[in-house]
């Protein structure tokens, strides 16, 4: 597991700060527990903590807004299919929608890794470890992320491929950037929209946006599809599905302590899947299905026909509708008549069987008769005769 910088070697293994505590608890981030410290929402004992430098000891009751906060449970790891318009914080003072209202039920409390703004969908990995999330967020983590972003304006291939150096804008400087153009409609004069896909390993605020505004593009619509291992799938928008403790544990074991791991195989949330799904993150542009109509129900039975007595008046027939014929009382066959003595099939012998006309026989009555004053046919075999001169 990488070495945590706040940590102090000569420090016993359970005198932790609070803030870490509190991270591997999943109650927050570090710097959100740093603002709850701020906010005098954390005490230990009944003492309110005025700074993040307290140490936790065996046995010290710890508590924010006056709840126990218990030893740090399993680490637990979902993909969130985030839907455009939600906000990646629990709290929103100007009261917009948030992501963690809109998660369905049965959740533990989980933080985001890494964020998605109001105007993005696409991936978003949550988790109930604080401590995980800020070890992925990091750039040293080296885990990449892709997106699939739809601009308007104009873009060349050759233009894409200067961001590979990286690129300073506002004083801010941004880390390589790979983008591969998907997909151009219009012309260089005209109105053109272009699909591109970009990855990179920083993540800064609104970095895929700055960055391609740089180079004239204005970015309209933003989709997540991958972030390190872990990508979108099929999931609509909305959706949530855990990641399974094996997978945990065979791709975040440099990140989670060996108490903290996962075991079993099994899921403990399985969340309802929506009708919309997604075409495959190859396909260009990306874009989430249409959510499919729902079907019809069946309407159920009519007053009385479970006991075999209509009851009811029927519902009126449309205009036009074919009344079906009715079916003859001995099925698909003709009735027999009375007294009607079945046939019975006797087969001819072969040599007995009539032969068929045919035209070149002379004894035949339907052959072709010859015109006046020339010759019979003489039938098949017969030698022909010389031919007239002209």
């Amino acid at each position: 597991m990488p070495a945590d910088p706040t940590s102090d070697p000569a420090e016993p293994a359970d005198h932790e700060r609070v803030a870490k505590v509190l991270a591997r608890a999943g109650v927050a981030s570090r710097r959100e527990v740093e603002r709850l410290i701020e906010a005098r929402r954390v005490a230990i004992n009944g003492d309110v903590l005025t700074t993040p430098g307290v140490k936790v000891m065996p046995g010290d009751i710890l508590t924010v807004d006056g709840e126990v906060i218990g030893g740090p449970e399993p680490v637990r790891l979902f993909r969130y299919h985030k839907p455009v318009g939600l906000l990646t914080s629990h709290n929103d003072p100007k009261g917009r929608p948030t992501v963690f209202e809109a998660l369905p039920e049965g959740l533990p409390r989980v933080i985001s890794i890494g964020r998605l703004d109001l105007a993005s969908e696409g991936l978003l990995l949550l988790t109930n470890d604080g401590e995980l999330s800020r070890a992925l967020e990091l750039p040293q983590a080296g885990w990449i992320r892709r997106y699939r972003a739809r601009a308007f304006g104009y873009a060349t291939q050759e233009r894409l491929d200067k961001l590979k150096d990286g690129v300073t804008i506002e004083g801010v400087r941004y880390g390589p950037i790979d983008a591969h153009l998907d997909k151009a409609t219009g012309d260089r004069d005209g109105a053109r929209n272009v699909w591109i896909t970009v990855t990179l390993t920083e993540g800064k605020n609104r970095e895929v946006r700055r960055v391609l505004e740089s180079i004239g593009l204005k970015v309209n619509r933003l989709l997540r599809l991958s972030y390190g291992p872990f990508s979108l799938g099929d999931l609509g928008a909305g959706e949530v599905e855990e990641v399974g403790p094996r997978v945990i544990r065979e791709l975040l074991a440099d990140y989670i302590p060996a108490e903290n791991m996962p075991k079993g195989a099994a899921v403990q949330f399985k969340g309802a899947r929506g009708p919309g799904r997604r075409r495959p993150s190859g396909e260009a542009g990306g874009t989430p299905h249409e959510a499919a109509a729902p079907k019809p129900q069946r309407r159920g039975p009519r007053p009385g026909q479970e006991t075999g007595e209509l009851k009811g008046d029927r519902q009126p027939k449309k205009a036009g509708w074919a009344k079906a014929k009715p079916k003859p009382p001995g099925g698909l066959r003709t009735p027999k008549k009375p007294g009607e003595v079945k046939k019975k099939w006797v087969e001819t012998p072969k040599s007995a069987r009539p032969v068929a006309a045919q035209r070149d026989r002379v004894d035949n009555p339907y052959a072709k008769k010859p015109a006046a004053g020339s010759k019979p046919f003489a039938g098949r075999g017969a030698k022909p005769g010389p031919k007239r001169k002209g």
